[in-house]
């Protein structure tokens, strides 16, 4: 039996909402594609009632023919050499090379990043030479004229994988007929977690990650222990986030490559988002907390010759020892003493718009994927990306939000910020009432704020201990 709110989902959004525990069901197994990749396969083969044998082997048997595995790389690549056309699944890019005048296709499960594709294709997908798009292209080989030159893969046709447009006044006319927490559990089941798993807290915990895909330049960090599901819901709900694990991370990798003349992660996708950041490395010349600090602040970044401006987001995420008590083993010196030398300056870690307490979050189970309806990943995505661009948020929180005890601009930057962050994810209608728009936008945005501050006093003392409130 359904919920109320997976009822009412189904009666107001119909068509865009799908059983998100279809995707534990239709054995993907390894298969290595994101969550709303797969909702969209399931949407096109699944039965109404759900998965059948029938269309479990339909699932299946477009799996066998677009999808391979990356063991068959080099049988893929003989195809291709007898001339024959590949239809292939994947996660597509484009890059434009100035310098020669020519379009460079990606194309990952064969390693090959110098592919040709034609104009028509990239002007009909502009989200390749972007984010990146997955979907099932048509691929074919042409051979070198003369021995001394290299052969050369080609797109003759995409099919993408994603909504082609979404109603946002659709969308949020309906959100009406929801109560809160009919809504907050639509929002919960639709990023993949199980509603019913977690606490009101935690639930705004989960809905704090995603703020900054639907608010513009929002800095966030979250530290917790391992195995608390940090980076699941930026690798699987939406393409324009971006995910760089560990390792070394360059200025060229974020903000603009002066060999190749391409442009960074933070000029192409609406989040960027360093995970497992107790093990990242920065430059010796200290280039990138630099271009950080000033990204950060003013959305400006500049390489060489090079200026732009970007509205990504831009998330930490680190993992935490704690105690018996399930609190940070650092909390009274500073729980940022785990985090890397480089990204501790208090300068950087101010440019920081909220801290958010993963350490409230338990430990991803078998109980913890939803099991109920929820928003099909690419139109939750479409939506979050197009509540980006809507200012009329940002003006309801300037006119109704009363902070006191903020004097602090960057203080006050962050907190509204925040605050309209929530207010088009839990209020899309924005028809909260004042003791909700008080409660689910202004008190956790200031919390999130307030946990900057106070670890920024216990590594400063040149850092006022203050109390932000709001009336």
């Amino acid at each position: 039996m359904l919920e109320p709110f997976e009822q009412k989902a189904l009666d107001y959004y119909g068509e865009v909402i799908i059983n998100k525990h279809l995707i534990h069901e239709a054995g993907f197994g390894a298969r290595s594609i994101p969550t709303y990749v797969g909702e969209w396969i399931l949407s096109h083969f699944a039965d109404d009632g759900g998965l059948t044998e029938e269309s479990r082997e339909r699932v299946a048997a477009f799996l066998g023919k677009f999808l391979p595995t990356k063991g068959q790389k080099d049988e893929i690549k003989n195809q291709l050499l007898k001339l024959e056309t590949v239809q292939i699944l994947d996660d597509y890019g484009v890059s434009v090379n100035l310098k020669t005048g020519q379009r460079y296709l990606r194309i990952p499960l064969l390693d090959i990043s110098d592919a040709f594709i034609g104009e028509q294709i990239v002007d009909e997908n502009a989200l390749l030479v972007t984010s990146g798009v997955w979907g099932i292209g048509s691929l074919f080989y042409v051979p070198p004229d003369d021995p001394k030159e290299r052969g050369r893969v080609w797109m003759r046709e995409f099919k993408p994988f994603q909504i082609s447009r979404v109603d946002l006044d659709y969308y949020r006319e309906c959100r009406q007929n929801f109560t809160f927490d009919e809504w907050l559990n639509l929002i919960i089941s639709s990023m993949g977690f199980n509603p019913n798993c977690q606490t009101v807290t935690q639930k705004m915990i989960l809905v704090t990650r995603i703020i900054p895909l639907a608010e513009p330049r929002v800095n966030l960090v979250e530290l917790a222990p391992k195995g608390t599901g940090k980076s699941f819901v930026y690798d699987n709900l939406s393409r324009y986030g971006r995910v760089v694990a560990g390792g070394k991370v360059t200025p060229a990798v974020l903000f603009h490559n002066l060999v190749t003349h391409t442009p960074g992660l933070i000029a192409r996708y609406d989040v960027i988002v360093l995970d497992e950041v107790q093990s990242i490395r920065g430059d010796s010349a200290g280039e990138l907390i630099a271009g950080l600090k000033v990204y950060l602040e003013s959305g400006r970044f500049s390489r060489g010759n090079t200026m732009g401006t970007s509205e990504a987001g831009f998330i930490m995420l680190g993992n935490i020892t704690l105690d018996e008590n399930h609190r940070p083993i650092q909390e009274d010196e500073g729980i940022f003493l785990e985090i890397p030398n480089f990204l501790q300056e208090t300068a950087f870690i101010d440019r920081i718009h909220g801290l958010i307490a993963g350490w409230k979050m338990g430990r991803v189970t078998k109980d913890t994927p939803s099991r109920s309806m929820g928003f099909k990943g690419d139109f939750f995505s479409e939506i979050l990306h197009a509540l980006r661009s809507d200012a009329h948020y940002g003006e309801y929180v300037s006119q109704q939000m009363r902070l006191v005890n903020c004097d602090d601009l960057r203080d006050r930057k962050a907190i509204t910020r925040l605050a309209t962050g929530f207010l088009k994810l839990l209020f899309p209608d924005m028809k909260p009432t004042e003791e909700q728009f008080k409660e689910y936008c202004v008190k956790p945005a200031v919390q999130l704020r307030q946990r900057v501050r106070d670890e920024l006093h216990k590594l400063d003392p040149e850092y006022a201990k203050v109390s932000i409130g709001f009336e």
